[in-house]
């Protein structure tokens, strides 16, 4: 059985100040290195911060937020959720987590993902209707620049390479995960190149997703290979009491979803929607006893190695941020354990 892992996730949520209006971004990221240090303090194992190119998430270069995190921590890992590789060049990622990796002392990993938000392939030239290709040719170049000091490849994305060595070179390995939204394509992807899979569980009950952990295992037992580690990621939020965390929440997270709702069509998200996301949905908010239970349930429901929570949620003030972080480090993780002891 892997050990189990607690991780939480921000996107750099712009949240408001003390006066009621949406903080400067500059000031977002570095309240972000302030939850980082408190999560690192508190017993967390990863932070993961994930990559977005729109006004209402503050984090755009992940790896330079997490090299100031890297300085001002000592034993948690540090990474992305998600590093968007089809609108980036694998190369680059390759070294800026290489340099991460050298700065933090072996503690960074990156989360690889396709992105659910699109700002990035506008803004960097792409064309959308490239987004399969981008991604799968960027991937395997990214894996194979992984497992060997010099690379061969060619595609169709980029010129190709013959024998190139890339800098800084790996001293430490570089954990890499492939994050999938639902779908059994993601899933195979993942196994083809024998990297962990991140769940990103952001609705509805996470048993729904048991079939894509099975499909996981049974592709593995076919390779005769023992299966990489199955993360969750799902949005969260912690307070003294049930009641607290859901009014804290609540408007917050109803501003965030309603305004991603009229970018994509959706209708506005309903107060009874949240209630059942909170109940036995992909949300995790409660007091702390109510948070562990849920998350147990999670991580016994899909055999998991880590459970990722994003704590973050649209414009939640930051000592709502800090107090569920501490909450999170504190009293939900040794519950958590204590309930699945001996699993």
């Amino acid at each position: 059985m892997m050990t189990l892992e607690f991780a939480l996730d921000t996107f750099g949520d712009v949240t408001f100040g003390p006066d009621g209006k949406l903080k400067p971004q500059d000031q977002v990221i570095r309240d972000v290195i302030e939850q980082a240090v408190l999560a690192d303090a508190v017993g967390v194992d990863f932070i993961g911060l994930g990559e977005h190119h729109r006004d209402d998430f503050a984090i755009s270069a992940p790896e330079t937020v997490l090299a100031a995190i890297a300085a001002k921590t000592t034993r948690i890992r540090i990474g992305t959720a998600v590093t968007v590789l089809s609108s980036d060049d694998p190369i680059r990622v390759f070294q800026r987590f290489s340099t991460l990796n050298a700065l933090s002392g072996g503690r960074a990993e990156v989360i690889l993902g396709r992105g659910s938000f699109t700002e990035s392939f506008p803004l960097f030239g792409l064309d959308l209707s490239d987004y399969e290709t981008l991604f799968n040719e960027k991937l395997d170049l990214f894996t194979r620049l992984l497992r060997a000091p010099k690379v061969t490849w060619s595609g169709t994305t980029r010129p190709p390479l013959r024998n190139q060595p890339v800098y800084p070179t790996l001293a430490t390995p570089l954990k890499c995960w492939i994050g999938v939204g639902g779908t059994p394509e993601s899933v195979m992807r993942a196994v083809h190149y024998d990297l962990p899979m991140m769940l990103a569980i952001i609705g509805g009950a996470a048993s729904r997703f048991r079939p894509f952990v099975d499909l996981y295992q049974q592709a593995y037992a076919q390779t005769g290979n023992p299966p990489q580690p199955v993360g969750v990621h799902s949005p969260g939020h912690v307070a003294e009491t049930d009641e607290k965390a859901r009014e804290e929440l609540w408007p917050h997270y109803k501003a965030l979803h309603d305004r991603i709702g009229r970018e994509r069509g959706w209708p506005p998200t309903t107060r009874a929607h949240f209630d059942r996301e909170a109940d036995h949905g992909s949300l995790y908010v409660g007091a702390p006893e109510t948070v562990a239970n849920r998350i147990a349930a999670t991580v016994k429901a899909l055999g998991l190695s880590r459970f990722e929570m994003k704590y973050s949620s649209g414009p939640l003030p930051h000592e709502h941020l800090m107090r569920s972080v501490e909450l999170y480090g504190t009293e939900v993780i040794p519950r958590v354990r204590t309930l699945l002891d001996g699993r």
